[in-house]
């Protein structure tokens, strides 16, 4: 009987006790952390070429998110066809829910800069040339910084990823043989813009995009008498927004390009 009280003696004072009772703090540290996902940018924001009609990458970014930091991430998608740096910008002026959930994000991609280029090569159809986007690559500089500004006025430390625009020019305009040199000089300057900041990040997508899913520049297709040239990871109804997998594509780069950064 002695023995049997002094093993409970030991076994209650000179053992450490566990709480077994779960408290509502210990399901709370379960969940998953919110996440608020801020996209803002032209039709590659929309998601035009997404058959699914969900949104072109945002979703599969968000899920993204989900499984690499166990995040519960909500999105907000703010991308209209067709909208220049200019057109970008100006809604996020005027659009107080824009600027409502600036205020909540926790992160922003904004897709920009290739209808800008669009808008130089319907002006300058006849006589293109490097120097005809001067004066344009100025315009959309300056529009990005203040895209950045206002999206930091009330966040200051809102992480910003600007995706770099690409190149399909080459399967609806083959004539213009410079347009890769446009592009790269395009995304070198927005690049080198991003730089400035801290917490702003360039995300390239050009070479992911531009040689369709296995690295081939172009896929000759033949029916009948007609030969025509297509890219596998952008949508076949237009050739110049990315489908589904193009989508896929994108999201993987910008979850590399958060996954190499998140630190920061």
């Amino acid at each position: 009987m002695a023995s049997l009280l002094l093993f409970g003696f030991f076994f209650w004072f000179v053992l450490p006790t566990s709480d077994s009772q779960l408290k509502k703090a210990d399901f709370l540290q379960e969940k998953n952390q919110k996440f608020h996902l801020l996209a803002i940018g032209d039709s590659l924001t929309q998601g035009v070429g997404d058959t699914t009609n969900q949104g072109g990458f945002v979703p599969l970014l968000a899920q993204r998110l989900d499984e690499a930091y166990r995040f519960d991430t909500v999105t907000s998608n703010y991308g209209i066809s067709g909208n220049t740096s200019r057109q970008i910008l100006n809604r996020m002026k005027q659009q107080e829910v824009i600027q409502k959930n600036l205020k909540t994000a926790n992160l922003m991609t904004l897709t920009v800069g290739g209808n800008d280029v669009m808008k130089v090569i319907r002006q300058h159809l006849n006589d293109l040339s490097l120097e005809s986007f001067d004066k344009a690559t100025t315009s959309y500089l300056s529009n990005v910084k203040e895209i950045i500004a206002l999206a930091r006025r009330e966040n200051p430390d809102l992480p910003i990823y600007i995706i770099g625009i690409y190149n399909p020019f080459y399967l609806n305009f083959p004539e213009m043989t410079q347009m890769q040199d446009v592009i790269d000089n395009w995304n070198a300057q927005t690049e080198s813009l991003t730089k400035t900041y801290e917490g702003v990040y360039f995300v390239g997508i050009n070479d992911q995009l531009y040689k369709g899913i296995d690295g081939q520049e172009g896929i000759v297709s033949v029916s009948g008498d007609q030969t025509t040239v297509v890219n596998d990871a952008l949508f076949s109804e237009d050739h110049f927004h990315p489908n589904n997998t193009g989508y896929s594509i994108m999201a993987d780069a910008i979850m590399e390009e958060i996954t190499q950064t998140y630190e920061n």
